[in-house]
């Protein structure tokens, strides 16, 4: 096993004989943006990370130096935010992972927690596929979250139990639940969230303010480090037994599709 999971901390020996080994690699991604007065500006991707480098042990897999800005002009209208154009992001991803595609990577794993990147990194991935060759899943972690915790954690908010959690978890150090004080309405909040969350209906929100006047909305007092890391390692379990399989049937899949054009070309 290498002695770090990140890309970043490891030689260029060390990188070339875990490629050999198995060549996967992951790619977290998340935003940076306003979270309210009791979570990081960078709380998005500092999960994703956290979330990455679990699911890097549990398959054998390298971490990526992901890009911590993400898409997210919703959250502009405050401090703390900063956020790049579709076009820039798509482009940083691809350029990314084609260079660890050049390297001998032919896996690659998606670890998002931020919504506003999902229509750009459906394009970069179906581009990284076609063009570079790479087996590619994109998982929405923070839907898995949603799935396994939203019951207990009052849904998926922004700024609420879940993230909360899963900050605690990652960077403990910056999680100030002291300073709650001002959470926007959370019917009003879960109601225009739902909005943008059907598989059918998908409308676009000028801010956040929309959802959620204050910028944030959730209720994450009771959040704690222990939970947040229990519920962090269940949500790599799950991603990791899923991922697993589905990377296992597309690169199964992928070959026989590549075996089939060899044939036809042939004859």
């Amino acid at each position: 096993m290498p002695p770090s999971r990140r890309f970043s901390e490891l030689t260029q020996p060390e990188i070339a004989a875990q490629l050999q080994k198995n060549p996967l690699v992951i790619l977290p991604t998340g935003s940076v943006e306003q979270h309210g007065p009791h979570l990081p500006a960078g709380t998005d991707s500092f999960v994703a990370d956290v979330i990455s480098e679990a699911l890097a042990e549990r398959m054998d897999g390298l971490v990526l130096p992901g890009p911590a800005v993400g898409v997210t002009p919703m959250h502009m209208p405050f401090e703390g935010t900063v956020t790049f154009t579709p076009e820039t992001y798509m482009r940083v991803v691809t350029e990314i992972c084609a260079s660890t595609a050049a390297h001998g990577a032919r896996s690659l794993l998606i670890v998002n927690w931020h919504e506003g990147n999902i229509p750009s990194l459906a394009i970069a991935a179906e581009d990284l596929h076609r063009k570079h060759g790479m087996t590619v899943l994109t998982v929405q972690a923070c839907y898995v979250a949603a799935d396994l915790f939203g019951e207990e954690c009052n849904g998926l908010t922004h700024g609420g139990e879940i993230e909360a959690l899963a900050v605690l978890a990652a960077r403990p150090e910056l999680v100030h639940l002291d300073r709650i004080d001002y959470s926007s309405d959370h019917q009003h909040g879960r109601r225009m969230d739902r909005l943008r969350r059907t598989r059918s209906y998908q409308p676009v929100l000028t801010d956040i303010r929309t959802i959620a006047p204050t910028g944030w909305y959730g209720t994450p007092e009771k959040a704690t480090e222990r939970r947040g890391v229990a519920m962090l390692n269940k949500i790599a379990d799950s991603i990791a037994a899923e991922a697993t399989e589905l990377l296992d049937l597309l690169e199964k899949s992928q070959s026989g599709t590549g075996e089939m054009k060899r044939l036809r070309k042939a004859s």
